[in-house]
This record gives C-alpha cells, sequence and structure tokens, in this order.
C-alpha cells in the first residue's frame, strides 16, 4: 500500500499559498488541510511558545502515519526559521528548526515540500493589496518584504534537497496561468 502524502506549502506574503492549498485539498484524496498563521509573538517568550507548538506539531504528524489520510499544511516551522533568518523575531529559531527538520524528515509519508514562489517579483505589488486581511505587526505586507521572504525560502528549500533526499522539494513559479500550476502540482504529485 502506498504511504500517504505529507505536503508542506510554503512561500512569501502573496506568493499564492492558499489558492495553491485549497486546490491541493480538492484534488488529493483523503487530505486534511491545516493553515497555520503562526504566533505573533516575536520576543524569546515567542521562542518557548513556538518551540512546543511546533514540537507538538511533529508528535501529531507521527500519530497520522500510516492511517490513510494525506496532511496538507500552509505553512509550518519552516515559516518560523524563515522570519527569523530575515530578522523578524528577537530570537533565533535555527537549532530548533534543525532538530524539528531532521526529525520531519523521518516521517513514515512520503514528504513533499514545495516553494511556490513568483519569478515575476514585481507581481507581489498586484497579489498583496488585501482587503481586510490582517497582517502581523513584524511581517507587513509589501512587495519588498515579500522578495525577500521568497529569496530566503528559494534558499531553504535549495539547503532541505541538499541534505534530505528523501524530501521530496519543489519550487514553482506560481506566476504563470494557473491552470498550468494546477497541471503541474498534479504531475508532481501523481495525481
Amino acid at each position: 500500500m502506498a504511504k500517504s502524502k505529507l505536503i508542506i506549502v510554503e512561500g512569501a506574503q502573496g506568493a499564492g499559498k492558499t489558492t495553491t492549498t485549497d486546490y491541493l485539498r480538492n484534488v488529493v484524496k483523503h487530505t486534511n488541510l491545516y493553515r497555520l498563521s503562526g504566533i505573533s509573538d516575536s520576543t524569546p517568550t515567542g521562542l518557548e511558545k513556538n518551540k512546543k507548538m511546533y514540537y507538538d506539531l511533529l508528535e501529531y504528524m507521527k500519530k497520522m502515519e500510516n492511517l490513510d489520510i494525506n496532511l496538507l499544511f500552509d505553512r509550518t516551522f519552516f515559516t518560523e526559521e524563515n522570519y527569523c533568518r530575515l530578522g523578524k523575531k528577537e530570537y533565533s529559531f535555527t537549532e530548533v528548526y534543525n532538530d524539528l527538520l531532521e526529525q520531519f524528515s523521518k516521517l513514515d509519508f512520503d514528504i513533499y515540500y514545495i516553494t511556490v514562489y513568483l519569478e515575476d517579483e514585481d507581481l507581489f505589488e498586484e497579489r498583496l493589496k488585501r482587503d481586510g486581511k490582517v497582517e502581523p505587526a513584524y511581517a507587513k505586507f509589501s512587495r519588498d518584504n515579500s522578495v525577500l521572504q521568497q529569496h530566503e525560502y528559494l534558499k531553504m528549500a535549495d539547503e532541505i534537497k541538499e541534505k534530505y533526499p528523501n524530501i521530496k522539494v519543489y519550487k514553482i513559479n506560481n506566476a504563470k496561468d494557473l491552470t498550468e500550476t494546477q497541471e503541474e502540482l498534479r504531475n508532481i504529485l501523481g495525481i
């Protein structure tokens, strides 16, 4: 029997994570979608909260192994590491991130790490016009912030691909026509 899929979708604000995960939720059978927004506490106290939250999340993922349920995440601990690398938090998350990633890579799933990005970075300007959407104080929506996040996410994807061959790492240019992106996702996931 095929392993269940564990799919992580990461990317900068405005890159299309919500559209991507909503689509995957509807086309990958037996899938639960989890949309994590992170903890807005950027102080060292926030580090302790995040450590507990993400270690507990990893335990939850372990409990879901071999249940014929696919797990789909819109952001996880990779986002926390991205924000910390960009100096958006008052602490370093790298030690925790490396440990979480090591354990994550050993989960009994077919693991997919997908970074959505915009090859044409000027598209962030239009995509970030979000009426009524609450933005975190430490990560204001702006083209420049999204471009910096995107560069770091792409670097992180390369690091994961190099160090963890059992994690299927993909970078998807989400600036093209939506149907092309959807076809690329179906091909990657074999659906």
